[in-house]
């Protein structure tokens, strides 16, 4: 059974990973594993230890901490955790298409990219 830190680690793991444009064969190959064990770290079938933790975060530019941002204790103890505004937020950046449109959003430029925030702003205002 797969334990519910390794689940979040897993998905920030791919979050992280997405969000630099890598794939799972670059951070195998960066971190010195087959894509084949970030796959399995990834979807949290298999346990990431300290030091690959370490390897991972130090190949993907962040923190330790940051594959352990959001995630609540509860989750660990509760049989059937409640569904929250923040692991609905989780959820959406889980989605490959909305970090794709995140990378894009971030290669406009910053004049540009603050005119079309202002935009999606004042839409889903309307909406």
């Amino acid at each position: 059974m797969k334990h519910p830190v390794d689940v979040h680690v897993g998905k920030r793991v791919r979050h992280r990973r997405w969000m630099v444009g890598m794939t799972q064969q670059q951070l195998g190959d960066i971190v010195g594993i087959k894509f084949q064990q970030i796959q399995k770290y990834e979807t949290g079938m298999n346990r990431i230890s300290a030091s690959r933790l370490w390897d991972i975060a130090q190949a993907l530019d962040v923190s330790i901490s940051f594959f352990f941002e959001g995630f609540e204790n509860d989750e660990v103890h509760a049989d059937a955790p409640a569904v929250s505004a923040d692991s609905q937020k989780g959820d959406l950046l889980a989605d490959k298409e909305a970090l794709e449109l995140v990378r894009s959003y971030y290669a406009i430029p910053e004049n540009q990219r603050r005119r079309l925030f202002d935009l999606a702003r004042v839409l889903s205002d309307v909406a």
